[in-house]
């Protein structure tokens, strides 16, 4: 199984592909699309589009999971912005005839962490420990990406990757 997590934005996606077998997990390419912030709205989607269409053709993943869209945004114009950014996400990977799977950040942390509340170094450092990193990937949403991936994994396998190869 290859799994390709996403941490959807319009000024910066993050996205991160890993392979598990059995209990190995192997990570395949990490990243960043980074649309120019002065463009319109819909060349930045275009952007944000072309960058994970390529970025599946590099990862071949067989599962995309993206973060859920958060209900507490405080400017809803905000929540709107992620939807239209999520929308090309998904659809990027339905062009490519790949299930695309959500998961909200409270259950990415306590898949990795053991609880909902956790802080993100906690589950960078997870992160970090897992695929046997010297240090967590930056920018953070390369980070929140993987361990989107992650915890896919997890729910997916219904067990530990203590394993981890690089």
């Amino acid at each position: 199984m290859r799994i390709l997590g996403i941490d959807p934005a319009l000024r910066v996606t993050g996205y991160g592909a890993i392979a598990v077998s059995g209990e190995r997990v192997t990570l395949i390419e990490a990243g960043t699309i980074a649309p120019r912030v002065q463009d319109t709205l819909e060349i930045r989607l275009a952007r944000l589009h072309e960058g994970i269409a390529d970025a599946i053709r590099q990862t071949a993943p067989t599962h995309i999971v993206i973060e859920e869209l958060y209900t507490t945004y405080r400017n809803p114009s905000t929540a709107i912005l992620m939807g239209h950014a999520r929308g090309v996400l998904c659809l990027a990977g339905a062009q490519a005839g790949i299930p695309v799977a959500t998961l909200g950040h409270s259950y990415v942390k306590r898949a990795l962490v053991g609880s909902g509340s956790a802080r993100k170094e906690q589950v960078n450092a997870m992160v970090v420990r897992l695929l046997h990193l010297r240090r967590a990937p930056e920018p953070n949403d390369v980070s929140d990406a993987l361990a989107l991936a992650l915890a896919f994994a997890r729910r997916s396998t219904r067990r530990e990757l203590p394993f981890v190869e690089r």
